[in-house]
């Protein structure tokens, strides 16, 4: 909710305050499709505190249930110490009254409103089936428009303690980021977040975007808005829904509406939130195994023995996969195998918990879907080689070639029927990316005659060979289980907590701290302290300059050297290494840099100008030769913000690089100076842009010219007290920090106004001159 957090200053907190901690009801509100149920699974999943998820949908075992249901449920939940997610829309005052009286001294009550476009609510309701609440297809248009009529944003005197208002698909991942991390002993500071106005209008309702583009009229007529909408217009939902692709990464416009989702095609929409058999939430992360049909595209194996057999094998392993999870993946929600699959499980009473079919790219789950897959299937071909078509080349492409090297290490060929499982390296896209640990390759029979060794429709032998290629592709999913392969719950929800933060944290320095500052108390002569005289005393800085340039470069080749990268650490190395495939996700894309703006921006604006070289890591692996490279990075940034300022004159802006980044590939920040994000959380994330830390970019390309390296600061910079960068007065915690920057007017240091370190617009230098 980038620019939009409003916090109570009167009683200023810290973001998350350890020892106090509350019961939570959290009270859901949005219309159908906004994604309210995916919101609470997603939470659930990944937080270590206990949650148990209130839906009104299948509350009844199963079934349609009542409020006043929902209402007990939720007294029990909490007198077992249990916070609880009442996931039902709860649009007006009236229908969550009862739920807010919920609260009391021990149980907090906070309100997440997915308050999303009308447009992408329908076309995710109208898209879907198995619903819960058997809202999808047509009708749900209609519904989602009349509901969104009586809409009532909630208010802090109606007894909730916090409110949070999504209004973006970027502002939902935040919010469940925020609810994810939580544990038993964290509180959320009080107020309303997301939205300046709670006051502001209703949504106007679908009628208005179902009229045809060649329509002159820009509203409805009054007659329009009472009636459901036609049986066309419902199809230029479906057609908008479709031809969307939505985000894997946050790019250049963070409101873009995405209708393309990927959709669970079982009795449940997200089987791992519904009730389990004993009546008690589905808490725990099930390891998972996705896998597409084996056979039944290039190899032509008929769909109906596919689908028997299909069935067949889940139901004979249901019981040695235990707590795992078997998802069956196609990339249309038109798939035949899907939907014979789906009406066979059924009659068959499988557990949709533990098996239930998925519409959506094998290659991209958890990114694109929100589907947590451990392991998932490759439908391979004898060699084991990338190529060809289908599913074999995604996920190959997807993995990278470290996937086809671990794969050589473990096997050379397989035979028709059997499987091949294999770990995935930890620096594969698939594992940074999506979380997953395995790939199984399986080998089904063949049955094209256009392919060598065909069966020729010797279905008796076909169907043999397609059973013990199941029976090889669950007995490598049960073996995974078995020896604990895969991650803990714990472990999973560190791995999704860390892809979250993925600035916010890196691996421990083995080398020690005080070795690190000797080797860089001497860097570049007397010229250069004279140079800083001042910015020693006005900045705080206690570098001790003098002679010792070769020290220097030594001394940054041994942190580049030392630097340990985490496996999330290299998502910014991926994007300027494969430009080309986030096209719609950057910036700009230039020969020599890439610009996107930071996922966990710490200001109005923030934007990263990206290096297109591998190898240049960090600050530490400058040298001469990257001179024209820094000058170009820099006047790529300079543009941005003459951009920024054109829009609004206030902001001022730096442009400077970390002295050791948490994120692989050299990067300049180009930030400017209100520090109002609601991702500035701790005093690590003040300190990396408030101190010498943060190295210019216009005194890095100076050293550079002259010496040959830059200077680079010690990490013991990040513990300094908090201090405005402005006034340069101590503060105690983020809040009040944050608060006192809001309202401070004191004139930057003089040394940021020299050397081009601070940019201004004209009328601001003006008056700073």
């Amino acid at each position: 909710m980038e620019n939009k957090m409003e916090i109570d200053n009167s009683n200023p907190k810290q973001e998350e305050e350890k020892g106090n901690g509350k019961i939570l009801v959290v009270i859901m509100m949005g219309a159908p499709g906004s994604g309210k149920s995916t919101f609470c699974d997603l939470v659930m999943g990944a937080s270590s505190r206990q949650w148990v998820r209130i839906c009104q949908d299948n509350i009844n075992n199963g079934k349609l249930g009542t409020k006043a249901k929902c209402l007990s449920n939720a007294v029990v939940a909490l007198k077992d110490k249990k916070s609880i997610f009442i996931d039902r829309c709860n649009l007006d005052r009236e229908q969550r009254a009862e739920f807010v009286k919920l609260g009391s001294p021990e149980v907090d009550v906070h309100a997440v409103v997915l308050d999303l476009p009308a447009k992408l609510c329908i076309s995710r309701s109208v898209k879907r089936t198995g619903h819960e609440g058997n809202l999808q297809g047509g009708k749900a248009a209609a519904v989602v428009n009349r509901m969104l009529q009586k809409k009532e944003l909630p208010k802090l005197s109606e007894g909730f303690s916090r409110i949070t208002i999504c209004q973006t698909e970027r502002d939902v991942e935040d919010a469940i980021t925020t609810y994810s991390r939580l544990n038993a002993q964290d509180t959320l500071p009080s107020g309303c977040f997301g939205q300046k106005s709670p006051d502001a209008k209703v949504q106007l309702g679908i009628m208005k975007f179902l009229k045809k583009a060649d329509s002159p009229s820009l509203g409805p007529g009054p007659s329009e808005t009472r009636s459901s909408p036609s049986s066309q217009s419902v199809k230029e939902i479906k057609a908008h829904s479709e031809g969307s692709k939505p985000d894997c990464f946050r790019g250049a416009s963070n409101e873009r509406e995405q209708g393309d989702h990927m959709m669970v095609e079982s009795v449940a929409d997200i089987a791992a939130s519904t009730n389990s058999a004993d009546g008690s939430a589905f808490l725990d992360i099930a390891p998972t195994l996705a896998f597409p049909s084996i056979s039944t595209a290039d190899f032509q194996f008929d769909h109906e023995k596919a689908s028997d057999i299909i069935v067949e094998k889940v139901e004979e392993y249901m019981s040695k996969i235990r707590n795992g999870r078997l998802v069956l993946v196609d990339l249309t929600h038109k798939s035949k195998i899907l939907s014979l699959v789906k009406a066979k499980a059924t009659r068959k009473n499988i557990n949709p918990e533990k098996f239930f079919t998925f519409v959506g790219d094998i290659t991209c789950l958890y990114s694109k879907g929100g589907l947590r897959c451990n392991v998932i299937a490759n439908a391979a071909n004898w060699r084991l080689k990338p190529g060809g078509g289908g599913v074999n080349a995604a996920i190959f492409g997807a993995a990278g070639p470290c996937l086809e090297v671990a794969t050589k290490e473990r096997a050379k060929t397989l035979s028709p029927g059997k499987a091949a499982v294999i770990p995935v390296p930890a620096n594969s896209p698939l594992f940074i990316r999506e979380g997953v640990t395995h790939v199984i390759h399986v080998l089904g029979p063949n049955l094209n005659p256009q392919r060598p060794n065909c069966l020729k429709d010797n279905y008796d032998e076909g169907c043999k060979i397609l059973r013990e290629a199941y029976s090889s592709l669950f007995e490598g999913f049960a073996t995974i289980l078995e020896t604990q392969a895969v991650y803990t719950k714990a472990d999973i929800g560190k791995f999704y907590s860390e892809k979250s933060e993925l600035r916010d944290h890196r691996t421990q320095r083995d080398d020690d701290a005080s070795e690190k500052k000797m080797k860089r108390e001497n860097v570049h002569g007397e010229e250069r302290a004279k140079k800083y005289k001042g910015l020693k005393f006005e900045a705080g800085s206690n570098t001790n300059l003098g002679n010792g340039k070769e020290q220097q470069k030594d001394s940054n080749r041994n942190i580049g050297a030392s630097k340990a990268w985490g496996s999330w650490a290299h998502a910014l190395h991926n994007i300027a290494m494969n430009s080309e495939k986030h096209k719609g996700d950057v910036l700009e894309i230039t020969t020599d840099v890439v610009v996107l703006n930071d996922m966990y921006p710490k200001a109005k604006k923030h934007v990263l100008v990206l290096a297109r070289l591998d190898g240049l890591d960090c600050l530490s692996n400058v040298c001469q030769e990257h001179l024209q490279l820094l000058k170009k990075m820099h006047q790529v940034g300079m543009e941005w913000v003459e951009k920024f300022i054109l829009e609004d004159e206030s902001l001022i802006f730096r442009l400077g690089f970390h002295s050791i980044p948490s994120m692989r590939q050299l990067h300049l920040h180009v930030i400017s100076q209100d520090f109002t994000s609601q991702h500035l959380k701790n005093k690590k994330h003040w300190n990396s842009f408030n101190t010498e830390f943060f190295r210019d970019a216009v005194d890095v390309i100076e050293e550079v010219e002259r010496f040959g390296s830059p200077s680079i600061q010690d990490e013991s910079l990040l513990s300094k007290e908090l201090r405005c960068h402005r006034c340069k007065s101590a503060h105690p915690n983020i809040p009040r920090l944050k608060s006192h920057v809001n309202n401070c007017q004191a004139p930057f240091p003089a040394t940021l106004l020299q050397n081009g370190r601070l940019v201004q617009g004209p009328t601001r230098a003006d008056a700073n001159s």
